[in-house]
């Protein structure tokens, strides 16, 4: 391959050997705990959205992408290190 030539990944196979599933619901595991913490203006937020996430019947990866800048918004306002670590992760190697 020259350096002219272009590469082409198929994003399928680059998914091999990650477990995005588990780590989206680890994030929504972390979600819940962190909701069940303390107030904050993003509950009812994330409530609402959880509701419509059920209803529509998507899949913690999809609700993790779909929602990635709100989800970081409301972790940095909580100061919540380990949740924003995972965050970057699924949003990095995953959404």
């Amino acid at each position: 391959m020259t350096a002219t030539t272009p590469t082409t990944t198929d994003r399928y196979v680059s998914f091999c050997g990650l477990d995005c599933d588990g780590d989206a619901r680890r994030m929504m595991l972390h979600l819940d705990a962190a909701m069940a913490q303390g107030a904050s203006k993003w509950r009812d937020y994330f409530r609402k959205k959880l509701a419509e996430k059920t209803k529509m019947g998507v899949d913690d990866l999809f609700f993790v992408g779909a929602q990635v800048n709100c989800l970081r918004a409301y972790l940095e306002e909580a100061a919540d290190g380990p949740g924003l670590a995972l965050l970057d992760q699924l949003e990095e190697t995953c959404c």
